[in-house]
């Protein structure tokens, strides 16, 4: 028999990586807020890679940071090893990625949920949800009911969860854990539209079983850059990665087995990430290639499992084992944990508003793989979003929307409500068409005075980022009205770097413009130039050199605002405008989108389309 268990304003279904953000988010914002867990061991688990950031990703960590997330402080915490990626390409790019110590970084999430005030930790599966009067009630398997206002869903790849390794296939959650069956049921019945995803992870091999002698070293960068805003220094890097290649042999053990993959022979009905396949699926799509890069990454200080970045498989585990020994240095590998593919179930986010609440279940939220996207990081931006708008809907206040011009949290959302996922989700940064005045230098600039206004950024930090600001637009005016004369001693710098000598004297953020130049030479030959912090210089470096492909992309970006200024109806049948192709009226009312600018990105919506409705929108406000 079910018995009454207490009331919540927001209750977190799952504490992964999405249900952290939700939870501390909506408690931070004085909202009485519960989160469950099937285990809580698991709390803040990373099944899959012991890393934190990369391409995109990294960006998305820097803007949670920004708003007053606590992904980054806490890989900060944790981290083993920091790596600034894409370093030979253009500032657009580059991406922060840390190794993380795994079961450190699940420890201090816990903790730190423990500690949050108006907020519990609860360990128990949610299996049914049902609309009341003022919300929700939701029921563990114990038959404890909870009424709550608001829901948010994040329950990761445990919603009906099924492990494959070869011809074997069980169900269950990632790492072993129980799956979340009943509470799939209980969705359908509540009219969300379900359907099948799948991804999976490699093994982890013992430390000591691995021949690191002929491997590629993989070092940190020093010093070692961090995530949050609020991280001083991180001090040294702990750990070094290695790299190693695939060969003929390995392609060969797999293309013998391929008819035991389950996502060959079958068996997997579920999708899987394009971007992040399986080894035997790198070797079928691409059988030309003659080997594929691995990383051999440590999973934590205080544990003997090395990760095999780039090798994940859902063959038989004596397959696995005789593949990975035909790679350099894993010759004598031992299998710690076998690598699996795991097929759950998760939403069609086009039935979720900018703000992912659902159009038509008022009051229910949608937050990470749920939401059919892929990793850590896009699961928490998603949970940080989803927890603050649940809040928000408790307290009557304005919904936070992010859009894609002011973040790339905007632009992994806007993709997901408006374009829809046909496979696991995964954000890059060719995904955004502002990624120049997006980059992760900046994400404070754009997005801390939103994270203040939340009530999510304290005091004493938004004052030291207003401080910040003032320095850096302090220096760049100066570097405007402060020339710099030739001299025999700049003029051979000048042409060691092969640009031209000066003849005659030259305001230095002309000077900086050159591509061979940086601020130390301004350092150097300026000597009323500031004392300032790196992160300070490269921004004021970015911003000149830059200057005239920036401001074409915020023009860019003034124009989509214009559309986006645009509203439309939530409620309105567009098969009444006269006009409208029959396949943009279908998408139009699928999709309910808020304004033109989103309307003008749905598959199937052309510009011809557009057209019709700000025509429409203007005789409507005519009238």
């Amino acid at each position: 028999m079910k018995y009454f268990a207490g009331e919540y304003d927001v209750a977190v279904i799952g504490a992964g990586h999405a249900g952290i953000e939700a939870a501390l988010a909506a408690a931070r914002l004085g909202c009485k807020t519960a989160v469950f867990t099937i285990n809580m061991d698991a709390v803040g688990n990373c099944p899959c890679n012991p890393s934190i950031g990369g391409t995109a990703k990294g960006h998305l960590v820097r803007e949670l940071d920004a708003l007053g997330g606590e992904m980054g402080k806490t890989a900060d915490e944790c981290f083993l090893q920091s790596r600034m990626l894409n370093r030979g390409k253009g500032p657009a790019v580059h991406s922060l990625r840390a190794q993380i110590d795994r079961r450190k970084y699940s420890d201090t999430m816990k903790h730190k949920l423990e500690l949050q005030p108006n907020l519990e930790l609860r360990q128990a599966e949610i299996t049914d949800i049902e609309a009341c009067e003022g919300g929700y009630k939701i029921t563990t398997q114990m038959l404890a009911e909870y009424k709550c206002k608001t829901v948010v869903i994040a329950t990761g790849t445990f919603l009906g969860g099924k492990i494959y390794v070869g011809e074997v296939s069980y169900e269950s959650g990632p790492d072993g854990m129980f799956p979340a069956t009943k509470f799939a049921q209980s969705l359908k019945k509540l009219g969300l539209p379900l359907r099948r995803f799948k991804t999976g992870t490699p093994a982890r091999v013992l430390r000591r079983s691995i021949d690191f002698s002929g491997l590629e070293v993989q070092k940190g960068d020093e010093p070692p850059l961090p995530f949050s805003y609020e991280t001083e220094s991180l001090g040294e890097n702990k750990v070094d990665c290695h790299i190693s290649w695939t060969n003929d042999k390995t392609k060969q053990v797999i293309l013998e087995n391929i008819h035991r993959s389950p996502m060959y022979s079958g068996k997997i009905e579920g999708v899987g990430p394009r971007y992040c396949p399986s080894f035997e699926d790198k070797i079928m799509r691409f059988k030309d290639k003659p080997r594929h890069q691995l990383f051999i990454e440590p999973c934590g200080e205080n544990t003997e499992e090395m990760y095999l970045q780039g090798m994940s498989s859902s063959l038989p585990e004596e397959v696995q084992l005789k593949f990975y020994k035909t790679i350099k240095g894993l010759e004598n590998c031992v299998i710690m944990r076998p690598a699996y593919a795991i097929e759950y179930d998760c939403v069609d986010p086009t039935a979720m508003k900018p703000t992912l609440e659902f159009k038509s279940i008022p009051c229910l939220f949608g937050a990470g793989q749920f939401n059919g996207s892929s990793g850590y990081e896009e699961a928490a931006a998603q949970g940080f979003v989803a927890g603050v708008n649940a809040a928000l809907k408790v307290l009557g206040r304005q919904p936070l929307v992010l859009t894609r011009s002011n973040s790339y949290i905007g632009t992994l959302i806007d993709d997901l409500v408006t374009k829809g996922a046909n496979e696991p989700y995964r954000m890059m940064t060719s995904r955004s068409e502002y990624r120049l005045v997006l980059r992760q230098d900046n994400a404070d600039e754009r997005l801390t005075p939103i994270g203040y206004e939340l009530g999510l950024i304290s005091e004493e930090r938004y004052k030291k980022f207003l401080h910040k600001q003032e320095i850096k637009r302090a220096e760049i005016n100066r570097l405007k009205n402060t020339s710099i004369a030739p001299s025999e001693k700049l003029n051979e710098l000048l042409v060691s770097r092969e640009t031209a000598p000066l003849t005659t004297g030259i305001r230095e953020y002309t000077l900086l413009k050159r591509p061979q130049l940086d601020y130390a030479v301004i350092l150097e030959f300026d000597e009323n130039a500031p004392d300032l912090p790196n992160d300070i210089i490269e921004q004021i470096e970015i911003e000149i050199k830059y200057e005239g492909y920036i401001q074409k992309q915020q023009k860019q970006v003034e124009q989509v605002k214009k559309l986006e200024s645009k509203s439309l109806p939530s409620d309105f049948d567009y098969k009444e405008i006269n006009g409208l192709r029959l396949e943009a009226q279908e998408k139009l009312n699928k999709i309910k989108p808020l304004n033109i600018g989103q309307a003008s990105r749905i598959s199937g919506v052309s510009p011809a389309d557009i057209s019709v409705l700000l025509i429409w929108l203007a005789a409507k406000k005519g009238n």
